[in-house]
This record gives structure tokens, C-alpha cells and sequence, in this order.
């Protein structure tokens, strides 16, 4: 099935009558040209989407794992391959991305705090410049979104089955899958709730693949036959880096549950996920879950692995259920790719893709986040934006997601706050690289105790070198990217690097000082 007739299925009936409305009309094409002096802008943000399970990025999984519609954005528009976060953690990315600020300054350090709905944001500032904004899918960030006309957001983290969704008029419940439901009320708000005689500004944020990885129904077993390549450091025994590489918490070996992430019930019963989830199925769904994970749970049972084999296994299913919700994301975008397409918005409309960070495919044997190392830290970025960006460039400047509510800004005509802490890539995906772009990005994770048991730490990063200080344990990793780009082995203490340890620590504190980062309070060591 292409994209065009999955969005008529699963979009066209639940609109009034189907009709031809949702086609070209004269009016609409009137409204399009009406707003072209001011682009319109849609922001499709996943959530823990890697890097490296995009086909655009090339690597090990692009042959296996196709994205062929994040693909069509690149080969329309830009890649961006050197993008990067503030912090590696799902809440405060997002709200970096809506201030322009970073975490010390937004209030959400962590997952734990409530974002404050009041203070500047760039929706706000947008609808002040006449757009009109709305936000549907994952918020994640606990207060009531403001600074939107229209807003349908996931009760926390969300379900992958029959989610809910708070509204300004109450929670609902959908049937079906989140990442098609969000997607449907993306485009019914675009078709049917805007003002076509504005500008737009719609974030479209999926849940998926967060964790606990669960794919559309229709895609539980597309990877079954498929055998995943390994990274080489799969069994990485973390030799070479220091105290936090090696008491974190968040191996496939040890870290990653067989019940509730790989699906595998005990014999005694279903698995706890199929328990927790079984209650917002309907018959139908309970009964296709089971069909398709029923079968191949029995295979591993009398496969029985063990040690290395049994992490080989799980790094294969893994890979399998997470993909497998990127399969589900990937059609979504080419349904959204192809309402612009067919409405006669795509020459006007900034698109841009990108996830919330970074995450681990296995790569030192682990998945998750929240390390200031590469898989996490690095996130993807693509942006398409017909006569104005070029088809099919690259970008390998140092950019982050501190950037785009200032891009969004500047590419609207507003004004840009002084207070924000990002740079517009507006010159950027116009092919031009500003004189005084950055050359180093800081970087800041503060959720310890918690999860996963990553210890606090700040960085530096350069586009060769990155300088890590985990600051509680007071300890320091110095990387060279050239040499050694998997950062399997510390620096730091090799005396041929000393000169850059001391320039590292000197733009490390000249980056807090820019920033105005308040005086790091260690934590009381026992």
C-alpha cells in the first residue's frame, strides 16, 4: 500500500462524506498564495528516533530498515549531520525547543519538572506575527500548552493502543494506533480547523519509538526474517572510559526486561506489557497481538539462549519491535508529505524533521539515552523548503536544537529575542554558513538519581573533540572524534592532549559564562 492510499483509508473516511473538498479548489489555492510572503512552517518531532535508523544517514541499518519518506525530505531538501541537544532527555528537549533556551533557564531540567506555560515561547511570539499555531500528539512537559489555537496532546508519555488525548475540552479516547491517530488529527486540523487565510505552524510530535517499542499491528512481524547487523561494540566492556560508562543502567544484557520490552511472557502467564496494555485493546487487537507474538515467543522458548547469544537475541528483537514503530512513523510522514502535495502547500511550507534526541542501537551494549556520547547526543535534522533550500544538500555545521525556535522566528520575519540562546539556520539551509558560526556546543544532563542511573555531567563538543565532566564523581573524558569516533577509549589523561584539555575547559567555562549557568552544586557522595 503507498502513501496516498493509506491516507485516503485511514484519513478521507473519517471526514465528512470524503468529499472532493480535500482536493485542489480554486479557494484554496487563492488562500496558499495568499500567504506566501509568510512560509508555513510544520515541525515533525519523534521521540527517541536514532540517527542511524534513518536510511538518509546511511549505516548499518539503511539496507534492512528503509525510510523512505524521512528519505523524500532529505533528497527535496537538507540533511543535517551534525545536529546535537542540550540535554538528552525528552522533556527538557522539548522545552528547549519551545523557548530557545537551555534547561537552567527553561525550568525543566528533567522529566520531573513542570514546564511554566507562561514565559516566552516561539508559538507565542508566532501567533503574535499572525500565524496560526496548533500542537497534536506528545507534550510530555505536565502544564496546559499555551501559545496555541489548537491543541490535542497524549496524557504523558502515551499508549501505543487506543491512546488518550487531553483537549481544552476534556481527555478522550481513540481507537486505533497513536502514531496514525496523531497523524489523523494533524491533518484534520489542517483540512478542516485552520484559517486558510493565515500562515500555519503545526507541531506534529509522535510518541513512537519510546519505549516499551510497540509497532502498528501491521507491522509486528515486518522484520521477523530480517537479521540485523551487530555494532562492533555490542559487548563493550567500557575499558577506556571512566566510573559512569560502567555503573549505568541501561545494558540489553542486563537492563532491558524480557517481559515488558521484548514482549516475552513467563510460562506461567502473559507478559506484564500484555497485561498493562491488554486493557485498552479491543478483541480484535488482543487477538492479532497474540498472533503475532505468540509463534515466535515459543520459537526463542525452545531456543532457549543463553550468555552472549541470549543478548544477540534480545538486540534482534529489539531492533525488530523498534523499527518497527519507525515503519509506522515513516508512512505517517509520507501521508502528511502527500496532503501538501495534493493541497497545493508544499512550495510555501517549511518541513522539518527531527527527534526529541538521540538513542542506542546497541552500540556499548546499550539502549536509552542521556549521555553526552554520540548516539545520544546526536540527533537527526532534516528540512525541506522548496526555493530556498537546495535538493539534496548536506550540512556538517554545528547545529542543536537550542537553534530552532529562533529559526522559526526568522523565517516568519519577527523579530528575534534577545534572551533566546540559539542561532537561526535560516542562513544555513539557504547554503550559506554565517563568519561567526559556533565552533563548540555545551551540553548539560542533570537527572541523577534516577533511571538508568546516568550520572550528571556537562560537556563541550567541537566538531573534533568532545570533553566531558562528570562533575559528581569529578571526573573527566576527553574524546577525539577523528580517531576515534565510537569514543571508545578516554583521552584525558594522555599528555599529547593536554594543550586541548586546557582549551576545552577554557571554552567549557567561556560557554558558561554565555549561558549563564549558575555555580554546579555537587552531589553529597556516602
Amino acid at each position: 500500500m503507498n502513501n496516498k492510499q493509506l491516507n485516503r483509508r485511514v484519513f478521507l473516511n473519517k471526514l465528512a462524506g470524503g468529499t472532493a473538498s480535500l482536493f485542489f479548489t480554486s479557494t484554496l489555492f487563492s488562500n496558499c498564495t495568499n500567504v506566501k510572503k509568510q512560509p508555513n512552517i510544520l515541525f515533525i518531532f519523534s521521540d527517541d528516533h536514532a540517527f542511524q535508523a534513518i536510511s538518509a544517514y546511511g549505516g548499518r541499518l539503511a539496507q534492512v530498515a528503509p525510510t523512505p519518506n524521512i528519505d523524500r525530505l532529505g533528497a527535496e531538501g537538507m540533511i543535517f549531520n551534525k545536529c546535537y541537544v542540550t540535554n538528552s532527555i525528552c522533556a527538557p528537549s522539548r522545552a528547549t525547543v519551545l523557548t530557545g533556551k537551555h534547561s537552567h533557564l527553561n525550568s525543566v531540567r528533567d522529566n520531573s519538572e513542570v514546564f511554566d506555560g507562561a514565559q516566552q515561547t516561539f508559538p507565542k511570539l508566532l501567533q503574535q506575527a499572525g500565524y496560526q499555531t496548533a500542537i497534536v500528539g506528545k507534550w510530555h512537559l505536565k502544564s496546559e500548552p499555551t501559545g496555541f489555537d489548537f491543541w490535542e496532546v497524549l496524557q504523558g508519555q502515551g499508549h501505543y493502543y487506543n491512546p488518550d488525548f487531553r483537549t481544552p475540552a476534556g481527555n478522550i479516547r481513540e481507537t486505533g494506533y497513536v502514531s496514525d491517530i496523531i497523524t489523523d488529527k494533524a491533518l484534520d486540523w489542517l483540512q478542516n480547523k485552520r484559517d486558510n487565510s493565515k500562515p500555519f505552524m503545526l507541531m506534529l510530535q509522535h510518541k513512537a519509538p519510546h519505549r516499551e517499542w510497540s509497532p502498528a499491528l501491521r507491522h509486528i512481524n515486518i522484520f521477523d526474517h530480517v537479521v540485523f547487523p551487530e555494532p562492533d561494540n555490542l559487548f563493550d566492556d567500557y575499558n577506556g572510559r571512566g566510573t559512569a560508562a560502567k555503573t549505568q543502567d541501561m545494558t540489553i544484557e542486563k537492563t532491558m526486561r524480557m517481559d515488558q520490552d521484548l514482549k516475552v511472557p513467563p510460562d506461567d502467564g502473559d507478559s506484564l506489557l500484555f497485561k498493562q496494555i491488554h486493557k485498552r485493546m479491543n478483541e480484535e487487537q488482543k487477538k492479532a497481538w497474540k498472533a503475532a507474538y505468540g509463534p515466535k515467543n515459543e520459537a526463542f522458548k525452545k531456543l532457549n539462549p543463553k550468555g552472549k547469544d541470549l543478548v544477540r537475541w534480545k538486540y534482534q528483537r529489539y531492533l525488530q519491535d523498534y523499527l518497527g514503530c519507525i515503519r509506522g512513523v515513516d508512512e505517517n510522514v509520507g501521508r502528511v508529505l502527500d496532503y501538501l502535495d495534493d493541497n497545493g502547500l508544499t512550495d510555501n511550507t517549511l518541513v522539518i524533521y527531527t527527534s526529541d534526541q538521540g538513542f542506542y542501537l546497541g552500540e556499548h551494549g546499550w539502549f536509552d539515552k542521556r549521555f553526552m556520547y554520540e548516539e545520544s547526543y546526536r540527533t537527526p535534522l532534516i528540512a525541506r523548503w522548496p526555493n530556498v533550500v537546495k535538493k539534496g544538500s548536506i550540512n556538517n555545521d554545528l547545529v542543536s536544537n537550542l537553534d530552532f525556535a529562533q529559526t522559526f522566528l526568522d523565517i516568519a520575519g519577527t523579530a528575534l529575542p534577545p534572551d533566546m540562546q540559539g542561532m537561526s539556520l535560516k542562513p544555513l539551509l539557504a547554503g550559506q554558513t554565517p563568519g561567526n558560526w559556533r565552533k563548540s556546543l555545551y551540553y548539560h544532563y542533570y537527572e541523577f538519581p534516577a533511571v538508568h542511573s546516568v550520572r550528571r555531567h556537562e560537556g563541550v563538543a567541537t566538531l573534533q573533540y568532545k570533553l566531558l565532566h562528570f562533575y559528581d564523581l569529578d571526573e573527566w573524558e576527553l574524546y577525539d572524534l577523528e580517531k576515534d569516533p565510537n569514543e571508545m577509549h578516554s583521552e584525558y589523561d594522555n599528555p599529547e592532549y593536554s594543550q586541548i584539555v586546557e582549551e576545552l575547559k577554557n571554552e567549557l567555562e567561556r560557554l558558561r559564562v554565555h549561558y549563564e549557568l549558575p555555580p554546579i552544586k555537587p552531589l553529597n557522595e556516602t
